[in-house]
């Protein structure tokens, strides 16, 4: 789960990060009285969106008058920033600004735990930093058992700093960036940039967070910040009903009982040169309405183009199954092309029951999954 920059610098803010001073406002009214509050000779106008980029799209501005920052909030409420509406903005003090930094705190899967990333070369072309000068970023695991010590902060702090005041400074904000990591069960917390401004203070002027969903339960305050993106919403619509399903993107949607079988469709429509929608373990039933409630599902995301049902007959019989698609497809109306391919127990009578229907069945994988690829048009 995501939160918006103006949410995790109040998170910061309530564990003693130092932030920049800034309010939250949705319209260009608002902004200009924030412009007023704030009292200071500039200030940044910046898109609250659950993305990057947003300097690059335009959506972050530097104003040194009302009617720049009018101008400015103007334009950016209402910009699509990479697929999202920007419905808010955030007017902050301008600091001055003498260095900036990277810094965050993020699960690492090959240590099993967290590690503390840190760069001297922060603000907006920190990935492409990491792709050309790798060496530039610094990793430091923390043992969870003792958590991030004082002498492994100095480590850290050494690595982004040679001034012993700064290092003095950046020890116990690591200390608290990685309290609230835990706190919250976090699995991002992220500074980018940390900046050291010309008065000689660090401040985090941008503030990155992602949460654990599996342990939103223990924290109800992170949840009621939840903005479910359209696929998020879908996903969660899925869980309900006792789906699995992750959205891809691609034009052949699948339908499969068994995560692990659904992983290997996905594999097997890639290997014949097709891109799959998505995900979609629909477990042991085969009751009719759960396939017509999974159908919807595929058939509401407008890239699907044709439908792969791949099942395993195991202790659910194929009959059974073919029985049941052939009561859920009375129910919906359809042109879309429906590749079916049933094996295991009673394969071959599920196969004898669909003669006759508008499904393309098949008998094999590999021959399901060039079906779907033809009847896809790729």
């Amino acid at each position: 789960m995501k939160v918006h920059e103006y949410q995790a610098k109040g998170i910061f803010a309530s564990y003693g990060v130092p932030v920049d001073n800034s309010i939250l406002c949705k319209t260009p009214q608002e902004a200009v009285e924030a412009f007023k509050k704030l009292g200071t000779e500039r200030c940044v106008v910046k898109a609250q969106v659950h993305t990057g980029g947003r300097g690059k799209a335009g959506g972050v501005k530097l104003a040194s008058n009302e009617a720049e920052v009018l101008e400015y909030a103007t334009n950016i409420l209402g910009m699509d920033i990479k697929g999202f509406t920007v419905d808010r903005i955030l007017v902050g003090e301008a600091v001055n600004i003498a260095a900036e930094y990277y810094v965050s705190i993020v699960i690492d899967r090959k240590s099993k735990g967290a590690i503390l990333m840190l760069s001297r070369e922060g603000g907006m072309d920190i990935e492409a930093v990491a792709k050309e000068t790798p060496e530039k970023i610094f990793k430091i695991a923390i043992d969870p058992a003792v958590g991030l010590t004082d002498f492994k902060a100095r480590e850290a702090a050494f690595k982004l700093f040679d001034d012993m005041a700064q290092v003095k400074q950046a020890v116990p904000l690591f200390q608290k960036l990685y309290k609230l990591f835990v706190e919250k069960d976090a699995s991002l917390a992220e500074i980018n940039p940390l900046v050291l401004t010309k008065e000689g203070q660090l401040k985090a002027i941008d503030a990155k967070m992602t949460f654990d969903n599996n342990a939103l339960y223990r924290h109800p305050d992170i949840f009621e910040m939840f903005e479910p993106t359209p696929d998020e919403k879908k996903e969660q619509e899925a869980k309900d009903k006792g789906f699995s399903y992750v959205n891809l993107g691609g034009e052949i949607g699948c339908m499969v009982n068994g995560a692990g079988l659904a992983m290997a469709t996905m594999d097997m429509i890639k290997l014949y040169g097709g891109n799959p929608a998505n995900f979609l373990d629909i477990g042991g039933s085969s009751n009719p309405q759960k396939i017509v409630e999974a159908m919807k599902l595929l058939m509401a995301d407008k890239h699907v183009r044709v439908v792969l049902i791949n099942i395993f007959g195991g202790i659910t019989r194929c009959d059974d199954v073919a029985t049941g698609l052939i009561e859920a497809f009375k129910e919906l109306k359809t042109d879309m092309p429906i590749v079916i391919r049933l094996t295991g127990t009673n394969e071959k009578e599920g196969r004898e029951l669909l003669k006759g229907t508008n499904f393309i069945v098949a008998e094999t994988m590999a021959e399901a999954g060039k079906k779907a690829v033809a009847a896809a048009g790729y």
